[in-house]
């Protein structure tokens, strides 16, 4: 693998596609440690600090992970990815629900590029949205509740500084979209999820030590260890699983058309077994944020639902969380699958160019039998995606780790299928030219 990894590099083309990767990827991490004009640095810090002695990162944990720690920093990057990633996902909803927008996705190339155009404008109108929120969080001192001197962390209460804050947060955001672009034309691997991984396992080294920190065992050691060999496991765990599918064998009949023949080929449709990705993750984890955002801004005149949502889904390791939380995953798996899987599109293409299942009349029955076999396999997916998803939960038992902790689901779900794809795209450049790729 080593060797492969050399051979890439001597590669002029590769390496040029490598560096530029690189060199982006630095320009990313430079820009989530430049603060927000008009933030007071000490202040924030001082909060940081406060709230990493607490354990917990408060309601934007997740958020504070795909930005790399920046969200917390209150750095221009600090909003990150998560408006084009939120984009995304209403504009992957919309095209079921829109016929104009399936339409454009069925142009192919043309249409798939103006659905792009409108992911870009709508992450804009998103990073406007997100921003103002942020910068009103951050000074009602709702970003570090028990902070001390979170009231403080924006001195100047004047119009010119907030309007000035949203612009650089927006822009930036405009930036770091420019950035993940760059990557997928000139550099290796989708732009948008290299930065992703950059932000996620930028945390790791840092939260790994503060374990360290926090055990008592051989100074320490021992958790570290124990940690980093269950992180290890769900790794593997994860690889096996991402790569586990279901191959549905597809005949395709021969047919004469002038003198030449054509079909008599066979093929395979690929199911996977986590067919919905991390997505049901984030969906689950947004929508049990929303409670402890109610009660935060409600304030102590909440009344009794604020104090029963604070006792059972503020903390994340009572049962009634726990039990939700997994309930939602596996909804969300089944809903995700649905709306990107359609089995009547697939058995209507299949029926247009000769195609058949064997053993399976085409037509209707080919639309039973792929349903039949997409919620067999969805089963197992969704439940792989809950008890992953609650590896968190654990270590806050067993650890007294914080809630992002380093190995979550979500993090390890994002990481590994970042890499796998990485690594799938520069063995291509790699077979392309003739060279051993990274397995023998």
């Amino acid at each position: 693998m080593l060797t492969a990894f050399a051979r890439a590099f001597r590669t002029p083309d590769l390496r040029k596609k490598l560096l530029f990767t690189l060199g982006i990827v630095v320009l990313f991490r430079f820009g989530q440690h430049i603060p927000v004009p008009g933030v007071s640095f000490q202040n924030v810090q001082e909060c940081v600090d406060q709230a990493a002695a607490g354990g917990n990162s408060g309601l934007f944990g997740l958020v504070n992970m795909f930005s790399g720690g920046a969200l917390l920093q209150l750095t221009i990057f600090a909003l990150g990815i998560m408006p084009y990633i939120t984009a995304s996902i209403i504009l992957q909803l919309l095209v079921v629900v829109i016929p104009r927008l399936e339409a454009l996705k069925k142009e192919g190339q043309s249409g798939q590029a103006k659905i792009t155009q409108y992911t870009r404008y709508l992450t804009m109108a998103l990073a406007v949205l997100q921003a103002t929120g942020l910068v009103a969080t951050a000074r009602s001192g709702s970003l570090f509740p028990n902070c001390t001197v979170a009231g403080e962390i924006i001195p100047s209460d004047s119009i010119f500084t907030t309007v000035l804050m949203v612009i650089a947060l927006t822009s930036a955001t405009a930036l770091i979209m420019w950035m993940g672009e760059l990557i997928t034309d000139r550099g290796i691997g989708n732009g948008m999820s290299m930065l992703m991984f950059t932000s996620i396992a930028a945390g790791f080294p840092s939260a790994l030590w503060q374990i360290k920190l926090s055990g008592s065992l051989a100074d320490g050691w021992i958790e570290f260890g124990v940690v980093v060999a269950c992180g290890l496991a769900m790794v593997g765990l994860v690889v096996f699983v991402e790569l586990a599918q279901r191959r549905i064998p597809v005949q395709y009949a021969k047919r004469m058309i002038g003198r030449r023949s054509y079909g008599g080929t066979s093929t395979y449709i690929p199911l996977k077994v986590n067919q919905a990705g991390v997505i049901p993750v984030i969906f689950a984890s947004s929508l049990l944020y929303i409670p402890q955002l109610l009660v935060q801004f409600a304030g102590t005149d909440a009344g009794g639902w604020a104090d029963w949502v604070q006792r059972y889904f503020t903390g994340g390791d009572h049962p009634y969380y726990i039990i939700t939380y997994f309930l939602l995953i596996v909804f969300f798996a089944f809903f995700y699958v649905a709306i990107t899987f359609n089995p009547e599109d697939v058995a209507e293409n299949m029926k247009k160019y000769g195609g058949f299942i064997p053993g399976i009349r085409a037509g209707r029955p080919t639309v039973e039998y792929l349903s039949y076999v997409l919620n067999r396999i969805t089963w197992p997916g969704s439940l792989y995606l809950g008890l992953i998803a609650l590896v968190p939960t654990v270590a806050l038992v067993m650890f007294n780790a914080q809630q992002d902790f380093p190995f979550g689901g979500t993090s390890i779900l994002i990481i590994v299928g970042v890499g796998l794809e990485t690594v799938r795209q520069i063995e291509s450049q790699l077979h392309q030219r003739n060279y051993e790729g990274f397995l023998r």
